[in-house]
């Protein structure tokens, strides 16, 4: 069913009528789904057909023709088509295909911002040398370019065989897939069935192809030259098991050898696999061809596309008259100079067939064609080897640096891990390996980095290597769910090395802070205390702002006034190492020294020159810095960056620490709604136990939801489950910022005496050394579920703490709450400015809940609170006024669509929507009305 595939790469157009044997039978239903994906999208891109179907069956079920038809009756209504079609060998090249699916198109993607250009080029190799495109930047030029080119009409992106695509494409192209929600861009991926296909695999439509019906069945064999009957057709049926390849090629087997399956002899016996059975058909065909035909098929087999590229004339020296055995065999397809195969069954059958001898041969041959593409040539040369060889291994060690560079982790470790296999000696096989498993890191593929780590013990008992291959594990493990089992292997790793090795030991239990970070156990934090007092003193010295580090994360509020001399002194030795800077930006955060932690991942962001395509555990932190200082807009940014980056790798916790902190800021704005849905993507994906930090951080974003609807009963249940049942925090840092909410919700839901008995538990649990903006929070409470007539001391206490200003939406929260307090006392004078104030800060936020609040109470002490015109802004959703602020800053569409991973496209669409109910019509009008929101009073 593969001979109609249309070239990979090509942009069709137009196509003739199907022939005869281009029928699909027993698929209507299928093709009908096609059909309307496409045709949906087309007229309507915002269409609840979505942007991308996955279609998987197994091998020679039909996808391809399928996708071939889909394809065609596109191109012939005028929809631009993009075909790519993964090979098995070509898995391992980054990018390639990207190359293939872009490659007629690549020359408009020079109209894409400079950064997602450059990104684009280096990502397909042809940007200068040395380029490392940032793998979001990768997505970001593939949206944009998909989005360009959907401007001009139509477009369906097909991807077949995507099991066998590299991971590199997979994400960008992923990536730019789940951002189509306003393009008239459809994209259509083929792929076996069983096959993990990296960033398609979660909240895509998937439509599954089965086996034919035994009618379907018999119309397909009914057409086929040589009609089988009888027994022959039985055993076809049967041994077909319903695959469309299956039936016809062993209907012509049958056909070629009536001494086969027409005597009752199967064409393979045994309990093999349909894929098994098909590869030894076609190998069956082999032993009548001629020996030069069977020399150039082996050849072919070994090449892939990539190889097919280098050698432009295909292979040369090869007459015409070599391959017509093959053609008329049925094996190969030829177009012009270009030989194929079939299908990759045929491949995989001819090379499997022939001795090692033969294909080793064959590799070294091809190796031999390939003098300017040293990354084939090495693969080849490998491929070759039966035993170690320095010279290939260092061949195969230069292939990862260049896939490094390119941003093709995935590449680099399998060359990595091919090259330790060939290095003559185990400490640099040892050596190779820990590199390789450092690269799986950024694939997301923790059972492959734990391989890695563990072949390379094998071949080791360097302290060293081990320790760093025991990070490498626990550096991508503390961004899963799996957080028990991690902190074990790292704390445990970290003992042995503790007094041999204590800058391992450390590099080692930073990793297992994390962990106790996220999950809040504190039997790990007595076990990481333990390992700390192993650990020497000042050895080395050079690693002190490391242990302060671990003690930080680990225990904040135990020794506060040490731990933020150690920062202060820290900071400044690491104003110039950005990798440092941000790890100290950590530090002062979970110190609740939030504005420091601000200028550090500031700067540190500013100086980062090569920022790795996975979060490390700062994410979190920097979208929390910035929640917390009132950039809300940036907080949002961080957590879009962290989502995308963490659901390419399959990182739960990452995407599910964003959802959490993506939510809150989403129900202070005042969408409940979409507030409740990231909160309970966020839970989906954790489990509660393991990681009790975001399911806190969901808890309160629910809370805060709950009250901007007024519903307190729901609200103090959400923010009361961030405790547990005695009224201790269920999480060491992220339970006690939420008390005044609680006590808040408490008093306008009736239960004011239980959320007292739990402030006053956590204030002991906080004990002399809570951090000034804990203080606040604290006597916020307090002063909320106090007697009316003792309140006021802890509102002043509150408000007196001059830290505060910092949180400013918590200080308008205390100054509201005041306020409310003064005028129920008849004390209108006093109120009225702290109501201004309030209401300013809430303006300036776009909390419209608390706009609404504020402005309401403002009525009640007797201020003409009039509606101005830049409170329209609180009327659009989140996303609309981060959308507009950024245009206001006289940012482009395709600016804003980089920031907030958005196609310049929705960017436009979202501008259009809100132009109306801001009440202007030019784009030039909106830096006066955000300016008149931000310095409007009351």
């Amino acid at each position: 069913m593969d001979e109609h595939r249309a070239a990979p790469g090509t942009v069709t157009g137009p196509a003739p009528a199907p022939a005869p044997e281009d029928r699909l039978f027993g698929r209507d239903a299928e093709l009908a789904r096609l059909f309307r994906t496409v045709d949906s999208r087309t007229a309507d891109p915002a269409a609840e057909a979505g942007a991308v179907l996955v279609l998987t069956g197994d091998a020679g079920t039909g996808k391809s023709a399928l996708l071939d038809s889909a394809a065609r009756r596109a191109a012939a209504r005028g929809t631009r088509v993009l075909r790519a079609c993964g090979s098995e060998s070509e898995a391992d090249l980054a990018f390639s295909a990207l190359h293939q699916l872009l490659r007629p198109v690549r020359a408009e993607a020079d109209a894409l911002p400079p950064g997602q250009r450059a990104a684009l080029h280096d990502a397909l190799g042809t940007g200068q040398a040395g380029g490392s495109p940032d793998p979001l930047l990768t997505g970001l030029a593939v949206l944009g370019l998909l989005s360009a080119l959907g401007e001009r009409g139509p477009v369906l992106a097909v991807l077949d065989d995507a099991h066998w695509c590299d991971r590199a494409s997979l994400d960008a192209l992923a990536f730019a897939a789940r951002r189509l929600a306003e393009e008239p861009v459809t994209v259509l991926v083929g792929a076996r069935t069983g096959d993990r296909l990296p960033g398609f695999d979660r909240q895509v439509p998937v439509l599954t192809l089965g086996p034919l019906d035994d009618a379907a069945a018999h119309r397909l064999l009914d057409l086929q030259p040589r009609r089988p009957a009888g027994r022959t057709r039985a055993r076809i049926l049967d041994q077909a098991g319903g695959n469309p390849l299956a039936l016809t090629e062993l209907t012509r087997a049958a056909a070629d050898s009536e001494s086969g399956l027409a005597a009752g002899e199967p064409p393979s016996a045994g309990p093999l696999p349909l894929t098994g059975r098909l590869e030894r058909l076609f190998a069956a065909r082999l032993p009548g061809l001629p020996s030069r035909t069977t020399r150039v098929l082996l050849l072919l087999a070994a090449m892939d596309t990539a190889d097919h590229a280098a050698v432009p004339a295909g292979l040369p020296h090869v007459e015409d008259d070599a391959w017509l055995p093959a053609e008329q065999a049925g094996l190969v397809r030829r177009t012009g100079r270009d030989t194929r195969f079939r299908h990759p069954l045929v491949r995989a059958a001819v090379y499997h067939a022939a001795p090692f001898d033969a294909r080793r041969d064959a590799h070294r041959a091809l190796a031999g064609m390939l003098p300017d593409a040293p990354d084939r040539r090495a693969w080849h040369l490998a491929a070759a080897s039966v035993r170690p060889d320095a010279a290939v291994s260092a061949e195969l060690e230069r292939t990862a640096d260049r896939a490094r560079r390119r941003g093709g982790h995935a590449a680099a470790a399998k060359a990595l891990q091919r090259a330790a296999e060939l290095a003559p000696r185990r400490t640099d096989a040892a050596r190779l390996l820990v590199e390789a498993a450092g690269a799986a890191v950024f694939t997301g593929d923790l059972a492959w980095v734990e391989e890695l780590a563990a072949a390379a013990r094998a071949r080791t008992d360097d302290p060293a290597l081990l320790a760093t291959a025991a990070a490498h594990a626990g550096r991508l493990a503390t961004l899963t769910v799996r957080h028990s089992v991690v902190f074990s292997r790292l704390a445990g790793a970290a003992e042995e090395l503790a007094v041999a090795q204590p800058a391992d030991a450390l590099d080692l239990l930073a990793g297992a802070a994390v962990v106790r970070f996220y999950s809040g156990e504190e039997h790990q934090r007595h076990r990481i205390e333990d390992i700390l007092r192993r650990v020497p003193e000042h050895a080395p010295a050079s690693h002190d702002w490391l242990r302060a580090w671990v003690r930080a994360v680990s225990a904040p509020d135990d020794g506060r006034p040490q731990l933020l001399r150690a920062l202060t002194a820290s900071m400044a030795e690491a104003e110039h190492r950005p990798g440092r800077l941000t790890a100290l930006a950590v530090m002062a955060w979970v110190l609740d020294e939030t504005p420091q932690a601000a200028r550090a991942f500031d700067a540190a962001f500013d100086r980062w020159e090569s920022r790795e395509p996975l979060p490390e555990g700062l994410g979190g932190a920097a979208a929390w810095t910035y929640v917390e200082l009132g950039r809300w807009g940036q907080a949002r940014e961080v957590c879009a960056r962290m989502a995308a980056v963490g659901a390419t790798a399959g990182l739960d916790h990452a995407v599910a620490c964003a959802a959490a902190v993506d939510a809150v800021v989403l129900a202070h704005q005042g969408d409940a709604a979409a507030a409740r849905a990231r909160a309970a993507d966020a839970l989906s994906l954790i489990d509660p136990l393991e990681s009790r930090s975001v399911t806190v951080y969901a808890r309160r974003a629910l809370g805060a939801a709950a009250a901007a609807e007024g519903a307190y009963d729901t609200a103090y249940d959400q923010l009361r489950a961030a405790f547990t049942a005695d009224g201790a925090p269920l999480h060491y840092h992220a339970s006690c910022p939420a008390l005044a909410d609680l006590a808040a919700a408490a008093v306008r839901s009736g239960r004011r005496e239980e959320a007292h008995a739990v402030v006053e538990r956590c204030a002991r649990t906080l004990g002399e050394h809570a951090s000034p903006r804990l203080r606040a929070l604290l006597s916020r409470a307090r002063a909320l579920l106090a007697a009316p007539e003792d309140a006021e001391p802890y509102f002043r206490a509150g408000l007196a703490e001059p830290v505060l200003a910092h949180w400013p939406f918590e200080r308008a929260q205390a100054l509201l709450d005041l306020a409310e307090w003064l005028r129920r006392r008849r004390r209108i004078a006093e109120a009225r400015p702290l109501l201004a104030e309030a209401l300013e800060t809430f303006r300036r936020l776009g909390a419209r809940p608390w706009i609404d609040r504020a402005r309401s109470e403002s009525r009640a002490a007797g201020l003409d609170v009039t509606a101005p015109a830049p409170d329209a802004l609180a009327e659009l959703s989140p996303q609309q006024q981060q959308i507009v602020g950024l245009a206001a800053r006289g940012l482009t569409n395709r600016e804003i669509g980089e920031k907030l991973f958005l196609s310049p496209r929705t960017v436009g669409s979202h501008l259009y929507r809100s132009f109306p109910k801001l009440g202007i019509t030019a784009r030039s009008q909106l830096r006066d009305l955000v300016e008149r929101a931000l310095h409007g009073a009351c």
